[in-house]
């Protein structure tokens, strides 16, 4: 079995995770537009007049003010949740998410979700009402993503004094997606908890540094699992690394126990907690999973969090 641990990068990646609160489910399609134009009376001939075009709202800055009231904590999760889910069907229909970068906007979005939901995560009394305000579509994922984000957090130790963290972008999401699908078809074990597994450990690979217990990279395999599981690959390459850690969730008991895996790869419930809350979530919505892809690392310290990655 693996050896317990609680890496460095769970106070990264994990709470960032949790922090995960992801999108919602709620149905961002923007209202359509009226389809004909009434022509007057006295001149048939006459062109409809037109709509003018809807402006898209300005992305918000990296460091915007979090609301503290419920009911525009409501509203600004509302608005950064709908907004990440245009953008994301914006950049999966003209962008390229094998090879490219996502846009601007998108990346934006994502983090003001990200920072609402930390938040919410750090006080359960404004989170409570904030998710009576909620849409009913939203409501039950932001309770999901909190309750995630709260369990990891319980096992985060803050950070004192100084420290150095390894960090990188990212590769291209669609290509992460070719990674957990190929270790899906071999050992059948899903390809959202990988991602989830994935999103917890290292915020998608953007993480590189080992954690205080020898634990490396982009799913964070102590060097003894690895030589049991890795399959003679290597323990920073990312297809290696997908592969061997279904083949460690499938000799541990999934898919058909996915509990009793997941606490054979972290001896921790609120770790197993976690990871099958966010890959529910992209289960629902694999729009989920490209929110998710752009969330940040956040370090926790003992004088606050500090952002290493993103704008």
């Amino acid at each position: 079995m693996r050896s317990r641990w609680r890496p460095v990068v769970a106070s990264l990646a994990g709470l960032a995770v949790a922090l995960s609160g992801c999108a919602g489910t709620r149905d961002a399609a923007a209202p359509a537009p009226d389809r004909t134009a009434t022509r007057p009376a006295s001149d048939q001939t006459a062109t409809p007049a037109r709509k003018p075009a809807r402006k898209t709202p300005a992305p918000p800055s990296p460091d915007s003010a979090i609301p503290t009231d419920p009911s525009r904590l409501a509203d600004a999760l509302t608005g950064a949740t709908d907004g990440l889910r245009r953008a994301t069907d914006d950049w999966l229909r003209d962008g390229d998410p094998a090879k490219g970068t996502p846009p601007e906007p998108m990346v934006l979005l994502a983090l003001r979700q990200q920072r609402i939901y930390r938040y919410l995560v750090r006080n359960p009394k404004v989170a409570s009402r904030t998710f009576a305000l909620l849409p009913k579509a939203l409501a039950g994922p932001a309770k999901d993503n909190v309750k995630a984000g709260r369990g990891l957090l319980s096992l985060v130790r803050p950070i004192s004094g100084a420290a150095k963290f390894r960090v990188r972008p990212p590769e291209p999401a669609d290509a992460l997606l070719a990674h957990f699908r190929r270790a899906e078809r071999r050992f059948g074990v899903e390809w959202e908890v990988l991602a989830a597994v994935m999103f917890v450990e290292t915020k998608f690979g953007r993480v590189r540094s080992p954690s205080y217990t020898g634990a490396k990279g982009p799913m964070q395999f102590m060097p003894g699992t690895w030589a049991a599981y890795g399959m003679g690959g290597d323990i920073l390459d990312t297809g290696d690394a997908m592969l061997a850690a279904a083949n460690y969730l499938h000799a541990s008991g999934a898919p058909r126990d996915y509990r009793r895996a997941l606490f054979a790869y972290n001896h921790s419930t609120a770790y197993v907690d976690a990871v099958l809350l966010h890959a529910r979530q992209m289960r629902r919505d694999i729009r989920n999973y490209y929110g998710y892809y752009n969330w940040q690392v956040f370090v926790v310290t003992t004088h606050g969090d500090r952002r290493l990655t993103g704008p």
